[in-house]
């Protein structure tokens, strides 16, 4: 998904977002732990969207107050 659409995204959405990526991202890691990826950069992508999302929502969170 790109930036301009996750912009678009509310807070409550936003929140489930960041909440699913979050689980996708763990069970990512825990698989790579105990046998390798085959595309192992799918970590970092992963971990990267998950970071994205926070600061979409903590600007979305300074706008509002």
């Amino acid at each position: 998904m790109k930036n301009n659409e996750l912009r678009d995204l509310s807070v409550q959405e936003l929140k489930e977002r960041i909440e699913t990526e979050t689980v996708k991202y763990q069970r990512l890691a825990l698989q790579h732990k105990v046998s390798p990826l085959d595309k192992p950069s799918t970590l970092n992508d992963q971990r990267k969207l998950v970071a994205r999302l926070h600061t979409i929502l903590n600007e979305k969170a300074g706008i509002n107050e």
